[in-house]
């Protein structure tokens, strides 16, 4: 009977810490960067384009986890930022319409790893291209302003 309970335990912990790898945030992120380049023209404001494999990729989910997920991180992004995720998932299938579209911009911004993040300004001109930043949500705000 303790052995079906410590068993019982263990699998519960897996399954909490792989939930914990999958964690989402309250962002705003568009798919579409062409709709993303007329909002940021509208109301002046950057591009944060974020190339992910949101599901696979242990990078990504820890740039999410550390800097995406994180309310100072929100804040800033909702007031300087409009964001654009481009993913590249392997187990959640996506519309082919979409990946063509996704496949196409990698292609375009010769992505050739994950997570890759391109800063743009609103007429779609490269400020930056940059990835995971080791440091939180301030050094990666900080980052991101040194190019704004």
């Amino acid at each position: 009977m303790k052995k079906v309970f410590l068993s019982l335990v263990l699998i519960a912990a897996i399954l909490v810490g792989c939930k914990k790898a999958d964690s989402s945030d309250n962002l705003d992120w568009e798919t579409n960067l062409e709709t993303a380049l007329q909002k940021a023209q509208k109301e002046n404001k950057t591009v944060l384009v974020n190339f992910t494999g949101s599901d696979w990729c242990v990078w990504c989910q820890r740039l999410s986890n550390e800097v995406f997920s994180q309310s100072e991180f929100e804040k800033f992004a909702k007031e300087n930022l409009v964001l654009v995720k481009i993913d590249f998932p392997k187990n959640i299938e996506l519309p082919m319409e979409t990946k063509m579209y996704n496949n196409q911009l990698a292609q375009r911004f010769g992505v050739q790893g994950f997570p890759t993040i391109f800063l743009l300004r609103a007429d779609g001109t490269p400020i930056l291209q940059t990835g995971y930043q080791p440091g939180g949500p301030a050094n990666y705000i900080n980052h991101l302003k040194s190019y704004m």
